[in-house]
């Protein structure tokens, strides 16, 4: 695969997207690459005694220089590229992973719910490392729900609901109208931050291992007092709304823990903004 030729999404792709909110599945690594990321991560996993800590899920590209490279991959960057243009920041990166038979799920949510940006021109890339599909709780989404505003959402304070607040969608979802979105390793999909989406638990005997990355155009700021940080990954970043993020050297360097701990503060601070105890 020649790095150095662009592949954009064809033309239809990019209609899809526009008027159902998302466009899946979309090849952008060999399938034994797909399988090389997941062995980093399952290495590390061995060698710390278990899954991944949830501490280190979050913009865990900042951590892991695999997954800094991961970000950056070009062929996650040209079909981005065609829908953001060419001016790209990762606002935040996460691994939502279900282990067998976890009664882990993400509700019905928009993405945008507790996150505050100026405008909602955000992409989210969910680029599969193992299978994803019906058994193991593959991403389900709602088509042309892109198309509504910000709509109510109510904290569930669930302990198996995989989202930062639990939260959940506070109007009627039509079941009937969600699509499922299954991917092999090395596919992703692409949704934007207003489509409603969710998942099921995992009633497999495998694991289901996603990385979603959230992509906006520099343009986009924090609406906030906030003030957020992004990595700069395609482009040129003329605005300087966020603070930049520090590329990781090694995996957990020290420099790297410290910086991402001052930004999961930052981050927490923005995202439970506004919550009241129980």
């Amino acid at each position: 695969m020649d790095m150095s030729i662009r592949i954009p999404l064809a033309a239809e792709q990019v209609s899809f997207y526009r008027s159902s909110g998302y466009v899946a599945p979309v090849r952008v690594l060999p399938e034994d690459e797909a399988a090389g990321y997941r062995r980093h991560l399952e290495a590390f996993e061995a060698a710390h005694g278990g899954p991944i800590p949830g501490k280190y899920r979050h913009k865990p590209h900042l951590l892991f220089p695999w997954l800094a490279d991961l970000v950056r991959h070009p062929r996650i960057l040209d079909a981005v590229e065609s829908l953001l243009g060419p001016d790209l920041l990762v606002w935040s990166s996460v691994f939502f992973i279900k282990e067998p038979h976890d009664p882990a799920y993400v509700s019905w949510h928009q993405d945008s719910t507790y996150w505050e940006l100026s405008e909602p021109e955000v992409v989210t890339a969910w680029v599969a490392l193992s299978p994803s599909h019906h058994e193991n709780g593959c991403l389900r989404v709602v088509p042309g729900t892109q198309m509504l505003d910000q709509v109510e959402h109510v904290d569930m304070q669930d302990e198996n609901n995989l989202l930062t607040r639990g939260q959940e969608i506070a109007v009627k979802v039509d079941e009937a109208a969600a699509v499922e979105l299954p991917l092999q390793p090395g596919e992703m999909s692409l949704h934007h931050i207003r489509l409603f989406h969710n998942s099921q638990p995992n009633q497999s005997d495998e694991r289901r291992i996603g990385f979603a990355i959230r992509y906006i155009p520099t343009r986009v700021r924090q609406n906030t007092e906030y003030r957020g940080t992004a990595t700069l990954v395609r482009g040129v970043d003329r605005y300087g709304h966020f603070d930049s993020e520090p590329r990781p050297l090694a995996e957990l360097a020290p420099e790297a823990l410290q910086f991402h701990a001052e930004m999961n503060k930052r981050r927490s601070a923005l995202l439970f903004s506004g919550l009241k105890a129980p």
